[in-house]
């Protein structure tokens, strides 16, 4: 079973994360396989759109835990299996077709980081997102703490990465974290009605558009980047992680210092 999934509806491109049976949690293979769906969709000129979805119950429960824990017993790997996911992710806002995520179920961690990067997110309503890094001991490092505050303004965005804030659909639009939100069973219905929307319109202007408008929203993006990668390597050494990785290990909470 490929570990992503390609639908073709015409002119928009489905790209599916298919590892339900782990809640889409986005192991190394799957990053790889999605990171060459997404390279192959760009270069496609049949494809206008790209909609990201997940297989299952839900999006995606965030980065893989084995692959944490991996981590948290070899920290100087961090720089490089950062580097080859947030090269990835950044393939969604850079490449010139609108990308959307579309989310269902749960949309946590790194895989509300990879929704992040997408241009548009249509939400079910009662479908959850958040970036829950704080609470292992990490920060959101590939995107998250950059583009937040550009959709939900700076103070919600500490409060979201900050206090590991998990909202539901409802919440997410109303705050400005997600562009449309509709009722489970309508969900594939608002997907569909924005990619019409955007098919109505010209391909190179959409796209000529939608690098404007990033350049706009994140002036700083390159700089940011780097230090959230560098603020994640002090965290990736830390007590606090190591602590977190062996409580998820052993099904517990974490006990952090100074608690």
């Amino acid at each position: 079973m490929s570990l992503v999934e390609i639908e073709d509806r015409d002119a928009v491109r489905h790209v599916v994360l298919n590892r339900p049976e782990k809640r889409n949690a986005l192991s190394s293979a799957l990053i790889e396989d999605l990171g060459e769906a997404l390279h192959i969709a760009a270069a496609d000129p049949s494809v206008r759109i790209i909609v990201l979805r997940g297989a299952g119950p839900m999006f995606s429960s965030g980065m893989d835990t084995a692959d944490l824990g991996a981590l948290a017993s070899d920290p100087s790997r961090l720089h490089e299996w950062r580097a080859a996911i947030l090269q990835i992710w950044n393939l969604c806002e850079d490449m010139a077709k609108p990308t959307i995520a579309e989310i269902h179920g749960a949309c946590l961690g790194g895989a509300a980081e990879l929704a992040l990067a997408c241009d548009l997110r249509v939400m079910a309503a009662d479908a959850v997102i958040g970036l829950v890094e704080t609470r292992i001991g990490l920060i959101p490092d590939v995107g998250g703490c950059s583009r937040l505050p550009a959709l939900v303004g700076l103070g919600r965005a500490k409060e979201l990465v900050m206090a590991s804030k998990i909202v539901n659909g409802t919440e997410a639009e109303r705050i400005g974290l997600v562009n449309r939100v509709a009722e489970p069973d309508e969900l594939t219905a608002a997907t569909a009605q924005l990619t019409g929307e955007l098919l109505a319109c010209a391909p190179l202007a959409v796209g000529l558009a939608k690098g404007v408008l990033n350049a706009v929203a994140h002036p700083g993006l390159a700089g940011t980047l780097e230090q959230e990668v560098a603020a994640q390597a002090l965290c990736a050494t830390s007590d606090d992680f190591r602590e977190a990785t062996q409580a998820l290990r052993e099904r517990r909470p974490p006990q952090f210092s100074g608690r």
